[in-house]
């Protein structure tokens, strides 16, 4: 396999982390979620970075801890957050690297909406939504702002009705 780094992107909801810990049994290759990476290195949520720094600092410590995770040069399965693919020229830097393959994992407005309704309560930025109707309007206005960050990945996979094991296979098929 040429590819030594895969990076997983698309909305919250998509199953980024799950996707991304399917593949670490597959492929027995070092899985990192982005912002799981930051909570360690700041031993703080990414919710209360974002309400204590701001979104701004947020997202120059969430660059930065790309760069730093990428350069590494090793084996490595990396899930972003939500919208680091549209801060900065990210997904110009991703496309730099040459054993590094990105994944859209392309999902739908329905099904993101009917995810996140269930993790309402551990999501910040829908807690103050009320219903499933104006999750809907929420990411549909988000998905249209990002998808033109999104759509630049190496590979869409579409996940709507699909497992997370079909997703991740569907990955390592193209890897092969």
């Amino acid at each position: 396999m040429k590819t030594t780094q895969i990076v997983l992107l698309g909305y919250m909801g998509s199953g980024k982390t799950a996707v991304g810990e399917s593949l670490h049994k597959q492929l027995q290759m070092e899985f990192l979620d982005l912002d799981y990476y930051i909570e360690q290195k700041f031993n703080t949520p990414v919710t209360a970075i974002f309400e204590q720094k701001g979104e701004l600092f947020f997202r120059a410590e969430e660059r930065n801890a790309l760069e730093e995770l990428l350069q590494r040069d090793t084996p490595l399965i990396l899930s972003l957050g939500g919208g680091t693919p549209c801060y900065y020229d990210t997904m110009e830097y991703l496309k730099g690297f040459d054993k590094l393959k990105t994944f859209y994992l392309q999902t739908g407005i329905g099904t993101l909406s009917e995810r996140l309704e269930k993790a309402k309560r551990t999501r910040p930025l829908l807690a103050h939504l009320k219903d499933l109707d104006q999750i809907k309007e929420f990411v549909g206005k988000h998905l249209f702002e990002r998808n033109p960050f999104y759509l630049q990945a190496d590979y869409k996979i579409v996940t709507d009705h699909k497992s997370v094991e079909t997703v991740a296979l569907e990955i390592q098929n193209t890897l092969t």
